[in-house]
C-alpha cells in the first residue's frame, strides 16, 4: 500500500519545494518507489530542482485535470538524479509529475480553477499505476479545498515553519485543522533556523507549544542560498548537516 505524505506549510517562503524534492531523492535512494507531485499550480516550482526549465518536455498535472492524458503519462522518471549517488540501493525510482509553468497554463487555472476531486482521483491511480511505496504531495501554501483534501487522504502530513511568529500562528491553525480531519500522523520541521540558534532546545520549544514531534530542524545556510535552487543539495553535498537532517527525515517518514 502507498504511504501518502503531504508537505505543507502556512505560508510561502518556507523552503517547502526544496524540502519536498530532497526527501523523495532520499526515500527513493533507500530503494523506494517514490512519486513526487507539484499540486502547487498557480505558482509552481519543484520541476526546477529536477533539472526542467520553463519548457517541460512532455505532459503536466495540467494535462491531466484539463482532461487531455492519464496522470501517469504526466509522470516523468527523475531516476537518474539518484542513482548515481553512492549509496543508492537498486530498485529505488523517482517520478515526477509536474505543474505547467506557462502563463497560459497558470491564468487557465486561476481563471477556471479544477475540479478537486478529479485531482484526488489522480493521487489513487498515480499510486497504482506506478506501483508507489510512497507518495509525496507538495502542496499550495496556506488553507484551501485542495490543501484539506491533500491533508485529508494522507498517511502523514509534514508541517514546514520558520521560526516567525506569523508562522506559528498559521502553523497552530493547520495543526488544529489537521487534528480536527483526524490525520494519522503529524510532524513538523523547523526551517530556516540562525545559526546561533540552539537547535536541540528549538527542537523542544517547537514540539511543546505543539504537542507533536518535530522531525528535524534545518539550519538556515548560505550554502542552500547559494544552491538556488540548481539542484538536489542533499544529493549533491550528502555531507553537509543539512543534508544529513534532510536524509533522517526521510528515513523517518519513511519507516
Amino acid at each position: 500500500m502507498t504511504k501518502i505524505i503531504s508537505v505543507h506549510s502556512f505560508r510561502g517562503g518556507t523552503g517547502k519545494s526544496n524540502t519536498s524534492a530532497n526527501l523523495s531523492a532520499q526515500i527513493a535512494m533507500s530503494g523506494k518507489r517514490v512519486g513526487v507531485i507539484d499540486t502547487d499550480v498557480q505558482s509552481p516550482g519543484i520541476h526546477v530542482l529536477f533539472g526542467f526549465d520553463e519548457n517541460v518536455p512532455g505532459k503536466t498535472l495540467n494535462d491531466y485535470l484539463y482532461g487531455s492524458c492519464p496522470i501517469t503519462e504526466a509522470a516523468h522518471d527523475v531516476t537518474a538524479t539518484v542513482s548515481s549517488r553512492p549509496g543508492y540501493v537498486a530498485g529505488g525510482q523517482l517520478f515526477l509529475v509536474p505543474s505547467s509553468i506557462k502563463a497560459g497554463d497558470i491564468a487557465k487555472v486561476l481563471r477556471q480553477g479544477y475540479d478537486v476531486e478529479l485531482l484526488n482521483e489522480g493521487f489513487r491511480k498515480l499510486a497504482k499505476g506506478l506501483n508507489l511505496d510512497v507518495l509525496i504531495i507538495d502542496t499550495h501554501p496556506g488553507l484551501n479545498e485542495e490543501t484539506l483534501l491533500s491533508i485529508t487522504i494522507s498517511d502523514t502530513l509534514l508541517l514546514i515553519l520558520r521560526p516567525d511568529k506569523q508562522d506559528y500562528q498559521g502553523t497552530a491553525v493547520t495543526v488544529d485543522i489537521a487534528r480536527r480531519l483526524e490525520v494519522p500522523e503529524l510532524l513538523l520541521l523547523v526551517n530556516k533556523v540562525p545559526s546561533n540558534a540552539d537547535l536541540g532546545a528549538m527542537a523542544a520549544d517547537v514540539s511543546k507549544a505543539y504537542n507533536s514531534e518535530v522531525a528535524g530542524v534545518l539550519p538556515l545556510s548560505e550554502d542552500i542560498v547559494s544552491n538556488a535552487s540548481g539542484g538536489l543539495f542533499s544529493i549533491t553535498n550528502p555531507d553537509h548537516p543539512w543534508s544529513q537532517t534532510i536524509a533522517a527525515v526521510a528515513q523517518r517518514l519513511a519507516n
